[in-house]
């Protein structure tokens, strides 16, 4: 009965701690960064349903907590759905299926993307421009004041 009481206990408490630790990444990351990591999710998992979240956790570069609440989240949105399978090396696994609204979403967030994407690129022409104007000048000034 203490046993089990304890892993009760146990379990909530890192329910809490992830909970935490999600609520202040979530203070901390800004809208832009949250949606690319939404997009990456649903990239992933579009093209590899069977993905665990370790995995998954490892190709965002985040922590396993940040990844499970992220997948929450899309879930709860209704934009993923979680399938059950048999696995021949676990007994069961998952598969996360992007829902019909997931598919639309991924479509509205990579539009974002490459639009925020293709400003960013207007604005890093322009600036190389400029770096190499200067680089023009001061090199022919080098070259006058020799």
């Amino acid at each position: 009965m203490k046993a089990l009481w304890y892993a009760s206990i146990r379990s909530l408490l890192e329910r809490i701690r992830l909970f935490v630790i999600y609520k202040s990444s979530q203070m901390t990351e800004s809208p832009v960064l949250h949606q690319d990591t939404h997009l990456k999710v649903l990239r992933l998992l579009e093209a590899n349903p069977q993905m665990n979240q370790r995995d998954l956790a490892a190709a965002l570069g985040v922590s396993l907590g940040k990844t499970n609440y992220c997948l929450k989240a899309l879930l709860e949105k209704g934009l993923l759905k979680v399938q059950n399978f048999q696995s021949s090396k676990r007994k069961l696994a998952y598969a996360y299926l992007l829902t019909p609204a997931g598919v639309s979403e991924k479509a509205a967030l990579t539009g974002r993307f490459l639009t925020r994407k293709m400003q960013e690129y207007e604005l890093l022409k322009v600036e190389i421009k400029s770096l190499q104007q200067e680089v023009s000048r001061n090199e022919s000034q080098a070259l006058t004041d020799q």
